[in-house]
């Protein structure tokens, strides 16, 4: 799969999963999110996620994480997975922002 056809996967994953009611988790710090955002997305640090798997479950809609690269959103995804989730990793916040605007 190249590059080009990568990206329009995800993207068409990612607009799959905000028809359904997504909720945006950011796992950023506290600092970083307050940098800049997704409007309506929610700051769950990838340091506590681990402890918020029964809220996230609570929320009864699919995930989706996003960070600053990429790799913090990737593993935070991986967790939620894990955890019977469903949850798909966003990538950077920026990106997504740009998607939804």
């Amino acid at each position: 799969m190249n590059f080009l056809q990568n990206i329009f996967d995800k993207s068409g994953k990612l607009k799959e999963f905000l028809q359904q009611g997504a909720v945006i988790i950011d796992v950023r710090s506290p600092q970083e999110f307050s940098s800049g955002h997704v409007k309506g997305s929610k700051n769950i640090p990838l340091n506590i996620l681990l402890s918020n798997v029964e809220e996230i479950k609570r929320f009864g809609k699919p995930i989706i994480t996003v960070c600053q690269s990429g790799m913090r959103s990737g593993s935070a995804k991986s967790f939620l997975q894990s955890k019977g989730i469903k949850v798909i990793n966003g990538g950077p916040w920026s990106g997504l922002n740009k998607l939804l605007q």
